[in-house]
């Protein structure tokens, strides 16, 4: 008995792993650690992030980090990469896109009930809050809803939800449609959010593959701490 668990387990040990790792599709919901000031920031500058919710048929837990470096910068230009997650465990390589970027002030109005609740008291409370994006989600036995179009669920730290096209940003891709973690941000959330004064230029999907390239035209590119990103795994 003892010898056929072992060879179970053998046997079972890599389908466990691949099940436990992120896929192409799936997205990291991050608060960023660093500030980017890129009229004093340096290429090659470390960039941290902490991941906000944990990451569903992942051991990838709310509170590991992401990290990034800088590539280059000029007071109007940006280029950076993240491309390591780290957990308690091991450091996993990744290439990632941007599909989200929202200020610290959006982040504040994203959990800030709109019933007139205490942001602070527990989320199990029947509270109210609005996305990134401007869905809604009903706590204490809801849902979360695009008008009356339930998108996706609540959960302790954030929301889940399977991801909505949005141009340019995609529905499902390499066959991942699979809920995701949201924290914040709706479903169809993409592009920039109180960061009126930048652009876009490569979200990372393009070449160079995985390198965030943004712009301004004020040449005044400042992503503060508590800013968050939504991250896309890229596909091959």
């Amino acid at each position: 008995m003892k010898n056929l668990l072992l060879l179970l387990t053998i046997l079972l040990a890599p389908l466990l792993s691949a099940q436990n790792k992120i896929q192409p599709g799936d997205v990291l919901p991050l608060r960023l650690d660093t500030a980017l000031n890129a009229s004093r920031i340096k290429p090659g500058k470390v960039i941290r992030a902490t991941v906000m919710q944990s990451i569903p048929g992942t051991t990838i837990h709310k509170g590991a980090h992401v990290l990034g470096h800088v590539v280059s910068a000029t007071p109007a230009r940006l280029e950076l990469r993240f491309d390591t997650l780290q957990t308690k465990q091991s450091r996993i390589p990744l290439t990632a896109n941007l599909r989200a970027l929202a200020s610290p002030l959006e982040v504040d109005q994203a959990q800030m009930p709109e019933n007139g609740g205490d942001r602070g008291l527990p989320s199990v409370l029947d509270q109210t809050t609005r996305q990134i994006g401007g869905e809604q989600v009903y706590r204490g036995g809801g849902h979360v809803a695009r008008g009356i179009t339930t998108v996706g669920e609540p959960t302790a730290d954030g929301a889940l939800g399977r991801l909505n096209a949005n141009p340019p940003c995609r529905g499902s891709i390499a066959g991942n449609d699979r809920p995701q973690a949201l924290w914040i941000f709706s479903t169809d959330a993409c592009g920039l959010y109180g960061y009126d004064d930048l652009t876009v230029e490569n979200s990372g999907r393009s070449d160079p593959v995985g390198t965030i390239v943004l712009a301004s035209p004020t040449g005044k590119i400042n992503i503060r701490t508590g800013s968050a990103f939504l991250l896309r795994i890229q596909s091959s």
